[in-house]
């Protein structure tokens, strides 16, 4: 007996709706990263070179465009964090399909009938929690920073407006 464990062949050698599935949600982790270490990179950035209000500015419109950069993207890992558990969640269910059509097509409930259909179940389930647990972290984490910044530049922007009319 040569029982190998592989999870590509998990995700692979089943239907192409587990396929489909499971190439969905590694899509929706890798676009997830890459917004992830894009924001890692900006605040980075910020950290060296704080973005800074100038009184020469047009401040009513220059602290929204600030902070566009760090709002930019961060729709999607909302996103990923709410739909990537009932996409794997959908997965899971097809895999169990697979698993009870197996057992009427075979008349057994040998573990060798069940196994793939549970395993692409699972499979997917771990997928949609892999995609949806970095994505709401990441996403509550630069969330929150740019909503202080946002706060932080707009105070300054209302101080630079009342020094100034101050100084009429």
């Amino acid at each position: 007996m040569n029982a190998t464990f592989s999870l590509f062949r998990i995700f692979t050698s089943g239907d192409i709706v587990v396929l489909a599935t499971s190439i969905l949600l590694v899509i929706g982790s890798v676009i997830s990263w890459m917004i992830i270490i894009e924001k890692i990179r900006l605040w980075g950035r910020e950290r060296t070179h704080p973005t800074q209000l100038h009184p020469n500015d047009n401040l009513n419109l220059v602290v929204d465009r600030l902070i566009k950069p760090f709002d930019k993207n961060l729709w999607f890992l909302s996103m990923a964090s709410v739909v990537a558990p009932f996409i794997g969640l959908f997965g899971t269910i097809w895999g169990i399909m697979m698993a009870f059509s197996a057992i009427g097509t075979n008349q057994s409930t040998n573990i060798a009938v069940i196994a793939p259909g549970l395993a692409a179940a699972l499979g997917t389930t771990a997928l949609g929690l892999i995609v949806a647990i970095p994505a709401a972290i990441a996403y509550q984490y630069f969330s929150k920073k740019s909503d202080t910044l946002y706060d932080e530049l707009d105070d300054a922007r209302k101080e630079i407006i009342c020094e100034f009319e101050r100084n009429k």
